[in-house]
């Protein structure tokens, strides 16, 4: 009898920190390569797309060939036809252990009692201070990772932020993962390179999901998930568990008659939220993420452009209460596609 599946919302997939495969974006790869082999690589670069593509995976791939590669006229680096690294090379280990030194990461925190914070704090950013005004401990790149800009402090997080990528150090490197970088400050934007990688597709989703669950991996149910994960790795994993994937579709229905609302719809979409417990909310909220950066990509007119950032405070605001809080579902359901009929009204 074969060993039984852990259940996908049990499972604990590998950080992008210790992720050493790169699914779909090639082209996205090989851009930072020949920047960096031609010696005048950007110091600031912006990789956009939605939520679980694998932007991350990227910026620490990206770190850690220019953490282990320092100088970009060597041989190593100018006959490479990928930024990978050996898992087992000293570079790589001290990464996934976090302990490289010339290698700091701004991401949410453990407060103190203990759960994650909502946001990256100011006074995580003002760690790049004291990191950038000493000097590289190996002599070469000190590379920081913001992962993700969309989760800084507003606006403190934001401007302490802005404040040291308009001055770079010399030999430093900022990868800035945003999951909407229409909604970041126009400053910030105008300091990085745009690098936007687009949805994986199906094939490469359950390649990736099937390559970071391993033994866990349910090829069926993933490769079903994954036609359904709008190109992310991280919504196929999860959609595989099965309820995911009904919530999903649900909500994909509502989304699709905005601004329109069912009011016994949505009734029954909170029943089924309260029930679910917090792998069902997380699908709730990045489908509702998903459909406003998709407007926020699309629209060019000014006045939507605006409707489309108003809700997106707004839907971060209430998932941060409503998950910081514990609250009431149903009424977080009503809300937040109350918000968002009205972004979807011309």
């Amino acid at each position: 009898m074969s060993a039984a599946k852990t259940p996908a919302d049990e499972i604990e997939v590998p950080h992008p920190r210790a992720t050493f495969t790169l699914h779909g974006h090639a082209q996205a790869e090989q851009k930072l390569l020949a920047d960096y082999k031609s010696g005048r690589i950007a110091h600031a670069w912006l990789i956009g797309g939605p939520a679980g593509i694998g932007k991350a995976t990227l910026a620490y791939r990206m770190a850690r060939f220019a953490l282990a590669h320092p100088d970009p006229a060597a041989a190593a680096v100018q006959q490479a036809t990928t930024l990978a690294v050996a898992p087992d090379s000293p570079t790589a280990r001290r990464i996934a252990g976090r302990a490289h030194p010339d290698l700091l990461v701004l991401e949410r925190t453990a407060g103190d009692n203990g759960k994650l914070r909502t946001v990256i704090t100011v006074d995580e950013v003002r760690r790049t201070v004291a990191f950038f005004g000493s000097t590289a401990g190996e002599g070469g790149w000190r590379v920081c990772i913001v992962d993700a800009a969309d989760e800084l402090q507003y606006p403190q997080g934001s401007n302490a932020l802005l404040k040291v990528l308009e001055e770079p150090p010399p030999r430093s490197l900022f990868l800035v993962v945003s999951h909407a970088p229409g909604r970041l400050l126009p400053t910030i934007r105008s300091r990085c390179r745009r690098l936007t990688l687009r949805p994986l597709d199906a094939a490469d989703v359950a390649e990736a999901a099937m390559a970071a669950l391993g033994a866990d991996a349910d090829e069926a149910a993933l490769r079903q998930a994954a036609a359904a994960a709008d190109g992310s790795v991280a919504r196929a994993i999860a959609l595989s568990g099965g309820p995911q994937l009904v919530l999903r579709d649900r909500m994909i229905d509502l989304l699709d008659r905005l601004p329109a609302t069912d009011p016994r719809a949505l009734h029954a979409l909170g029943d089924s939220l309260e029930r679910g417990g917090d792998g069902l909310f997380e699908i709730f909220v990045e489908t509702a993420r998903d459909w406003l950066s998709g407007r926020l990509e699309r629209t060019g007119d000014a006045r939507r452009l605006e409707r489309a950032a108003a809700a997106w405070e707004r839907l971060e605001r209430a998932a941060r209460d409503a998950e910081t809080y514990n609250l009431e579902r149903k009424p977080f359901v009503f809300n937040v596609f109350g918000l968002l009929a009205e972004a979807a009204r011309g």
